[in-house]
């Protein structure tokens, strides 16, 4: 009698019955999972440099049904989102354990990090480095053409392989690179210690925003 109603033949329903949710429906919910994972790791990633990290985990789909399952669940750049001059950062992550104190007993105790960007004929170079509060060296660098969170992540890395450090505190700005889940996650798995300055307060970071100015 539904189907009656509903002007639906009986044998589509029971087609229906058999297999409710379609293959591409399948697809489509794997998508959405693995976009969700990459975002929360990197909250800049729009839907272009999803598209690539999918492209790089075995999924097969074009940047339009990218951009279409983003704007479904609304998976935004961080960046994209922005309107304006001002914007309101994001939440720390961590406490301020520097407080502007940038001087070390020993090395491997305190490491500033932050990223900064030149302009060349080519476009913008962003360089993310780490700096060792007892030598003033730098201890690791990445150098890249985007500000995504795996250029902190890298420079990072580069820093643990260099140091092979345990118990060192990690101070950085609010920026998202070094809020995303994937430095969060390098920093516990080497047992270091994640420090955040307050927003919009160049001082709390002032010898990292030094070395730049040198640069």
């Amino acid at each position: 009698m539904t189907c009656r109603v509903l002007g639906i033949s009986r044998q589509a329903y029971y087609q229906w019955c058999s297999a409710p949710v379609c293959r591409r429906d399948w697809d489509d919910a794997q998508l959405i999972n693995a976009a969700l994972e990459i975002h929360a790791d990197d909250p800049a990633d729009g839907y272009r440099f999803i598209a690539d990290e999918l492209a790089q985990q075995g999924f097969s789909a074009s940047e339009n049904r990218v951009w279409r399952i983003c704007s479904m669940q609304q998976i935004f750049s961080l960046h994209a989102k922005r309107k304006g001059r001002f914007h309101k950062a994001g939440p720390p992550v961590h406490d301020d354990l520097v407080r502007r104190d940038f001087t070390a007993t020993a090395p491997n105790i305190k490491w500033l990090t932050d990223i900064t960007e030149h302009p060349t004929g080519e476009g913008k170079l962003y360089l993310c480095a780490v700096k060792d509060c007892y030598s003033n060296k730098i201890v690791g660098y990445s150098i890249a053409s985007h500000m995504r969170a795996s250029l902190a992540v890298s420079a990072l890395r580069n820093a643990i392989a260099l140091r092979d450090p345990r118990d060192v505190v990690v101070h950085s700005d609010r920026g998202a690179q070094f809020r995303s889940g994937a430095y969060r996650r390098l920093l516990r798995n080497h047992g270091l210690t994640g420090s955040m300055g307050r927003v919009g307060a160049c001082g709390d970071n002032a010898a990292m925003e030094s070395f730049f100015s040198l640069l």
